[in-house]
């Protein structure tokens, strides 16, 4: 991240590593700041107070790596968004009169987008600001990953069967719920069939009759115009000594045909005159014929028109053609066989809609019973990481219960709402105390606890929440000495698979990091560029010692800044 006129900080970039980063620094040096720029990039409300005195604005800047294919990138990607090599990119700017702008991948969103994608992509814990696990659609979801197979094929079942009956479901709910319209449909289609089989067209008939209408129409003067035709080519009988076309082509055959013998290429003119003149005398035969056979029926003229009237009628009805009027008359009769099975068809769909709500209860019980056990499980094994948290009489429960709603599926004498994960509402519970009612773990636990809820939490999930990132801010508030151990020790579990962002003052956690960053101010106040920088070797020592008994060259602190340190490398 890239952080500019926020707080204290006038300049500097934060880079975290794979694994477990530690942010660590004197009070008020800024090490919030990296809590509160990140949770800008996630869309958090922006505070015009934020800005750096005598800036116009705060900008943050982000670039993170996420996998192709992921949720996160595909919401992005269906905003505009664009990959930069593999990583997104996301900027905040927040001006000092309070206006809010985001950009993600290269284009302008609304700052809502950036929080739609913070699910995805990373679980804050702090005091003021809690996401991830808090949310009850999450915690079933872990909780069913933590239970492997035992829910996941259940679930698959039950997923299915609910698929099922939500089609089936809505079938028959159109049917009920459009019974008029429906009938008034199959009334409609049943008048447009009988009108078509009453006139009982044939595929192509009305263009052969408007071709047939044409031609019977100007019969005459096409008799007269075959006839004149004829006449050219083949004479005229009341014309003995008229010229015409066969009798001149002949004559042209005739006069080539005594020396043709003498040149080939006037042989070759000489068939192809040949040619013509069989070509004439066909023509004129089929225009004799064609004279003949034309029929000037004004009858038949008048049959004609009234049957294109006919046809007429149903291509202003049922398609711009006759082929097209049949194609319709074909559709609606299978429509109208399935409107007319209305009745057997409701009976069928409500056989099949109660078959499907008494298969999904036997499948939400088994999946209930799956998830009891398997939050049985979980709840001891965050007990005891409590135990080593410095929270040794806490106690950590499941409330798994159903919500009565009388459409929904019976279970055990009651009927139950259901939806796509089953009929189970799972919350997350603590008792931080003997004696005390288990209450909604955001409810249950103060700021510091319910980092360290949290913590153990993610711990007993890792592997089995998809956030890539976790951040962890006041986890180790009101703790010391071996549970601070405990806490570094656990973080580094966590960022075995996962990255892990922690913003600590206890150097019992900051010695079990892959990499310290350290917070630091310059001499007017302000956090620089140069102020943000990673700590190695004897620099991180000096600052352990620093964070252990507040002196750099304290040769106690030193000493016991690198017990922390080999205590850590030995762990990992």
């Amino acid at each position: 991240m890239r952080i500019r006129s926020l707080g204290v900080i006038d300049d500097a970039v934060v880079e975290l590593s794979p694994g477990f980063t530690a942010v660590t620094g004197e009070t008020g040096a800024g090490k919030t700041m990296v809590v509160t720029s990140l949770g800008l990039l996630l869309g958090g409300r922006a505070d015009p107070a934020l800005v750096r005195i005598g800036a116009k604005a705060a900008v943050v800047e982000g670039r993170i790596t996420v996998p192709e294919g992921t949720a996160a990138v595909v919401r992005a990607q269906e905003a505009g968004a664009e990959l930069d090599d593999g990583a997104l990119l996301i900027s905040r700017t927040v001006s000092a009169e309070g206006r809010s702008r985001a950009h993600l991948g290269g284009r302008s969103v609304p700052v809502g987008m950036l929080t739609e994608l913070a699910d995805e992509l990373v679980a804050v814990h702090g005091q003021t600001d809690q996401q991830g696990l808090l949310k009850l659609s999450r915690q079933r979801g872990a909780l069913d990953r933590y239970a492997g197979d035992a829910v996941a094929v259940p679930l698959t079942k039950y997923q299915a069967a609910y698929r099922r009956l939500r089609a089936v479901s809505a079938e028959l709910d159109t049917i009920v719920t459009r019974a008029r319209e429906r009938a008034q449909e199959a009334d409609l289609l049943r008048f447009g069939l009988d009108e078509i089989a009453a006139v009982e067209p044939r595929a192509g008939e009305d263009v052969e009759l408007s071709a047939e209408a044409e031609r019977l129409g100007h019969a005459e003067a096409l008799a007269s115009a075959a006839s004149a035709a004829h006449a050219a080519l083949a004479g005229n009988p009341e014309d003995p000594e008229g010229v015409d076309a066969t009798t001149l082509v002949g004559g042209a055959n005739r006069a080539l045909d005594a020396v043709r013998s003498h040149d080939p290429a006037l042989s070759a003119l000489a068939d192809r005159i040949g040619e013509i003149g069989i070509l004439l005398s066909d023509v004129a035969g089929e225009l004799a014929g064609y004279a003949d056979d034309l029929d000037a029926d004004p009858l038949r003229l008048a049959a004609v028109e009234e049957r294109r009237a006919a046809l007429t009628q149903l291509t202003r009805k049922y398609g711009e053609s006759i082929d097209e009027v049949l194609a319709w008359a074909e559709q609606g009769s299978a429509r109208l066989l399935e409107l007319d099975g209305d009745d057997d068809r409701v009976g069928e769909l409500t056989a099949e809609r109660d078959g499907l709500r008494g298969e999904l209860g036997v499948l939400a019980q088994a999946l209930t019973d799956s998830r009891t056990e398997a939050a049985s499980r979980f709840a001891e094994a965050v007990t005891q990481e409590l135990a080593s948290l410095a929270m040794p009489h806490a106690r950590v429960s499941f409330d798994i219960r159903r919500t009565d709603d009388p459409d929904g599926v019976e279970l055990d004498g009651r009927t139950v709402a259901y939806g796509p994960s089953g009929v189970d509402e799972v919350e997350l519970l603590l008792a931080p105390h003997p004696g005390a009612p288990p209450r909604p773990i955001a409810k249950g636990a103060s700021g510091g606890e319910l980092s360290r809820v949290m913590l153990a939490v993610e711990v007993v999930f890792a592997g089995t929440d998809p956030v890539p990132t976790y951040l962890f801010d006041e986890v180790d508030a009101g703790v010391g000495g071996k549970a601070a151990v405990e806490i570094g020790r656990r973080l580094a579990k966590l960022a075995r698979s996962a990255q892990v962002v922690v913003v600590t003052h206890l150097p019992q956690v900051a010695a079990f990091a892959d990499r310290q960053l350290l917070v630091e101010k310059t001499n007017d106040g302000t956090v620089t560029r140069s102020g943000v920088t990673v700590l190695e070797g004897e620099d991180r020592v000096r600052e352990l010692s620093r964070m252990l008994a507040g002196q750099e060259d304290s040769e106690t602190a030193r000493a016991h800044a690198e017990e922390l340190l080999a205590t850590a490398r030995a762990d990992a």
